[in-house]
């Protein structure tokens, strides 16, 4: 199958009334924030998009995203390959709107004043959300997995004074 280059701006509500489906990939160029969170970007990210009206009547768009990057272990300083995976469902922000009552499972978004949303960002700011916070090999694979990460001697805090001591003195007399 033929992978498409999936557009910068996309009018939500319009690609709802339709109920269209983008299967694409974004660029790995037009993701410089991603590649700048990570130790490079290794390829292009893979989407999947679909747009629709949920039982409430609201615009919906539900998709996910897959990139593959490099990441550097906190625990040894070696890079490794990591694969992203995005999932997310987003509805478009209204004048009308109230996000209180939207359900807690969609995120809302705004749309620019040609009733659009830039679709490059958005799954950017996903890839990036989704990156671990503290990237590491898993155990088995780490040069360091199986070394002890403890350095030194700790002293038992039972030896240190008790610095209510003088209280309980006070309280007897």
């Amino acid at each position: 199958m033929q992978k498409v280059k999936l557009p910068v701006k996309v009018d939500p509500v319009r690609s709802a009334l339709k109920l269209l489906d983008y299967v694409g990939i974004v660029e790995k160029s037009q993701m410089p924030r991603l590649e700048e969170s990570t130790a490079g970007l290794l390829g292009d990210v893979d989407v999947s998009l679909h747009f629709g009206k949920d039982v409430q009547k609201l615009t919906v768009m539900k998709g996910t995203a897959h990139a593959e990057v490099n990441l550097v272990c906190q625990r040894c300083g070696e890079s490794f390959t990591h694969r992203c995976e995005a999932e997310f469902v987003y509805t478009p922000m209204f004048e009308r709107t109230d996000e209180e009552e939207l359900p807690e499972a969609y995120e809302p978004i705004e749309l620019d004043e040609n009733g659009e949303i830039d679709l490059h960002q958005i799954l950017e700011d996903e890839l990036i959300l989704a990156l671990p916070l503290v990237p590491m090999h898993p155990m088995d694979e780490c040069p360091r997995g199986k070394m002890e990460m403890s350095f030194g001697h700790i002293e038992p805090a039972d030896e240190r004074p008790n610095p209510f001591a003088v209280l309980e003195e006070l309280k007897r007399k």
